[in-house]
């Protein structure tokens, strides 16, 4: 029934309503029976498809921890049920409407459902606020654990939460795509055309004094025959075509729409860590500010205590598969490997609490007791943590101030270590006593002690990609939490700055929207930014018109991957929320996936066109040839059924089949070259007027062949199979190599060939059976039509223009 609710419906509606008031009961019913047929096909391609997209989006759903009686496992989200006991922890996305009933530092995303954009502090105290934003003690579905952890009950789920009331309170449909545009704009000037050429047959007709019935049944019939029945459904069968080929290359499209945006995208923002390097951060190098030396040579004793002061600054007492950041797991893995612990210089270590590394704070930090007494413990970025250091301690010495001469020197050293690509951090320590809760206030006056370096290789096959992606006239901008010399480095080395330059989240700070906005197409890095200011950077994309796609894997990358026209997901260590937000998610991380997934939107583009082609010129083809022989030879114009059957067997099946698959032998340089512009604006046009010409040609030619060796309706029906056949001739000259394509052609001439030679059939749809010569004289047409359709391409080729596809 959805796929009826367009345009051509009433169309053919008053078609077959015109024709039942002239007196006819087969046409109403084949017209009826036509749009029956089209939108059972579109149908069944839509649920089909979305019935494997659901299955796909159930299997990659983060499960949750789930407390039922004394037993404790994870269930999907949509096994959970009203009284379910679930524990979240910072990066889960709230599967449901939830009371807290324990939290511990727990701040909760709300902007998803109330806009706020700063994180909400929860806690188990109840309240009577009816303001939604203000019930401190409820979680609600779609919102996100900014930080803390904690214990809550189901108490709504499905229809029943706040979302699902407010979707359900939402009645009116979602905005059309970019393509349902383009195509609605093509059926809105189709349908005049239409009506036209029906009203210009009654005036010739009228005109020639033939009976006013006869005029409007032919008029009927050439209405009928410039509607393109295949026209609604032919961008929802793409869409939903190549969100099925991506799920298949670890690509999950949440919304077939996705891929129309994709095919609109032209600037990437991307992070660059796990995307364009191979994921796999490890400690590279360590320094106490002044002396640096690297983990794989015979390591200096002196710097066991650096590395043993950043064990203690990370979740050292949590078993390795709980360690959650990366940048945790390299620093406690490569101490292993150096056989550095935290209780290195100290008889035991234990760990009372910490502070985890959040975008907002920069830091981890960690108290712990040892035999003389509490400490903290704190590693983070270094412009974050230098400025709250007052003393340094190298190894074997007493703590000294750190003067402005000692900093200028580990700033120096920090910068260094960046600039070879490495992620740096700065690890501090400071005696804190009687605290038995850590809280940022204490993290102050610390001890300098030294720097670790980690380093996340660049995949051998990123530049690759960055280059493809740029000659497809895709902008490619880093947005990274990294130094700014980090940064850079990775950029010089996918050869991505092209004399663009790198600005800092502070300077962006210092810039109003329309500076910013000045600054952004010279800008080809953004680094030490918040995720405020990725969303921001977005925002101003948007603005000037770009159709930005945006990765990240983690809770801070939310709001950017929800803003964005398509927000990527980098699946395998992505968090619920960067998930939840994401129009795609990207199973294996990989920017080449990335890249794909962008030729797959540009390559529905393409097949769109060739589709529309097929329908467009193929009927203003037919158009053309019921004109130009009604008024050459009166009676030979062919009937509304015989146009029926010529639209379903050139437009349903072929156009269906062009759709649904890429072109077979075009390479993804070609179809990145495709899009919007390109596909459906001059490429189109002469696409579908080349493939009129020659298939009114064909079929008038062998109409005039015929007459004078056939009766007047074995010669129309000799124009019908040529009009047929050229028009199946010239798809297979152009998509032939596409084994569905073929498939296609072949069966609709062979039902052509049922219908016109079985006698009964025959007589039904107004035709004569053929005799060999007449069957020769159509498969010559036909062959001609696809011979000049090759001719046609070939010329283009010469001219240096792209060749036509039909």
């Amino acid at each position: 029934m959805e796929e009826l609710a367009n345009p051509i419906t009433p169309a053919l509606a008053a078609g077959a309503g015109v024709s039942a008031a002239g007196g006819s009961i087969v046409d109403p019913l084949l017209i009826t029976g036509v749009l029956a047929v089209n939108a059972l096909i579109g149908g069944m391609q839509r649920v089909g498809a979305q019935k494997a997209l659901r299955t796909l989006l159930h299997s990659s759903a983060a499960p949750v921890r789930v407390r039922r009686g004394e037993s404790e496992a994870e269930h999907p989200p949509d096994e959970l049920v009203e009284g379910d006991v679930i524990r979240l922890q910072s990066g889960d996305a709230v599967p449901a409407d939830c009371r807290v009933l324990t939290g511990q530092d727990l701040e909760v995303d709300e902007s998803p459902l109330t806009g706020e954009s700063v994180p909400v502090a929860k806690s188990a105290r109840a309240t009577g606020a009816r303001p939604l934003a203000d019930r401190h003690s409820m979680l609600y579905e779609g919102t996100v654990v900014a930080a803390g952890r904690t214990d809550a009950v189901v108490v709504a789920t499905g229809e029943r939460t706040e979302v699902g009331r407010t979707l359900r309170q939402q009645t009116g449909q979602a905005p059309p795509t970019g393509v349902e545009i383009r195509l609605r704009t093509l059926t809105a000037r189709v349908l005049p055309f239409s009506i036209g050429a029906g009203l210009a047959l009654i005036a010739v007709d009228l005109f020639r004094r033939r009976p006013a019935g006869v005029a409007l049944s032919r008029a009927v019939s050439l209405a009928v025959a410039a509607v393109p029945e295949g026209l609604p459904f032919v961008a929802t069968v793409a869409e939903l075509a190549a969100a099925r080929r991506l799920s298949a290359r670890g690509a999950l499209v949440r919304n077939p729409s996705t891929i129309e945006a994709l095919g609109r995208v032209d600037v990437l923002c991307f992070d660059k860590t796990g995307t364009l390097t191979e994921g796999r951060i490890s400690l590279r190098q360590v320094s106490d500010g002044t002396d640096t030396a690297a983990v794989d040579r015979p390591f200096p004793p002196q710097l066991q205590q650096v590395v043993a002061a950043a064990v203690r600054a990370s979740p050292f007492g949590a078993a390795a598969h709980e360690v959650t950041h990366q940048t945790d797991r390299a620093v406690l893995r490569g101490a292993r490997e150096l056989g550095i612990t935290a209780e290195n210089g100290h008889a035991f270590v234990e760990l009372l609490d910490e502070l985890p590394f959040e975008s907002h704070r920069g830091y981890h930090a960690t108290l712990w007791r040892g035999r003389s007494g509490d400490r903290l413990s704190v590693k983070g970025a270094p412009e974050v943590v230098l400025p709250l250091c007052s003393t340094r301690r190298r190894p074997g010495a007493d703590a000294v101030p750190l003067d402005d001469r000692a900093r200028a020197e580990i700033d120096a050293e920090v910068e260094r270590l960046a600039r070879q690509g490495h992620r740096v951090l700065a690890v501090t320590q400071r005696r804190l006593e009687d605290r038995p809760r850590l809280t940022e206030a204490d993290v102050e006056d610390l001890e300098f002690r030294g720097l670790i370096a980690l380093v996340d290789p660049v995949r051998p096959t990123a530049a690759a990609a960055v280059a493809t992606l740029r000659a497809a006239g895709v902008r490619i901008v880093m947005i990274t939490g990294d130094h700014p010399s980090t940064a850079q480095s990775i950029a010089t080395e996918l050869d991505a700055l092209n004399g663009r330059v790198v600005l800092t989240g502070a300077e962006l700070d210092d810039l109003t929207d329309d500076q910013l906005a000045r600054e952004l197409p010279r800008t080809a890095v953004f680094a030490r930014v918040v995720p405020a200011q990725k969303a921001r950077i977005v925002r101003l994309l948007q603005r000037d018109g770009y159709a930005v796609a945006v990765t990240g894997d983690g809770t801070n990358d939310a709001p950017a991957i929800r803003l964005a026209d398509v927000g990527i997901a980098l699946g395998t260590g992505a968090t619920p929320a960067a998930r939840e937000a994401a129009d795609l998610v990207v199973t294996d991380d990989r920017i080449e996936t990335i890249t794909d997934a962008i030729v797959e939107g540009r390559g529905m583009w393409s097949s769109v066109r060739d589709a529309l082609s097929i329908l467009l010129g193929g009927n203003l083809g037919e158009v053309v040839y019921t004109l130009a022989t009604g008024l050459f030879g009166g009676a030979a114009t062919l009937n509304a059924r015989q146009l029926l059957l010529i639209n379903m067997l050139t437009d349903v099946l072929p156009a269906m089949a062009v759709a649904v698959r890429p072109p077979a032998d075009a390479t993804p340089e070609q179809l990145l070259a495709e899009g919007p512009e390109q596909s459906l604006s001059e490429s189109l046009t002469r696409d579908f007027q080349v493939r009129a010409a020659i298939t009114a040609t064909s079929a008038g030619v062998a109409w005039l062949l015929a007459r004078p060796v056939s009766t007047p309706g074995q010669a129309s029906t000799t124009g019908l199979v040529a009009l047929v056949g050229a028009q199946l001739g010239q798809t297979l000259a152009v998509r032939g190599r596409t084994p569905l394509v073929a498939a296609s052609a072949v069966g609709s001439m062979a039902l052509l060939a049922i219908a016109v030679q079985v006698p009964g059939l025959s007589h039904a749809v107004g035709s004569r059976p053929l005799l060999p010569h007449q069957w020769a004289i159509a498969l010559a047409a036909t062959a001609a039509a696809t011979a000049a359709q090759l001719l046609s391409e070939r010329v283009l080729r010469t001219a240096g223009q792209p060749a036509p596809q039909s």
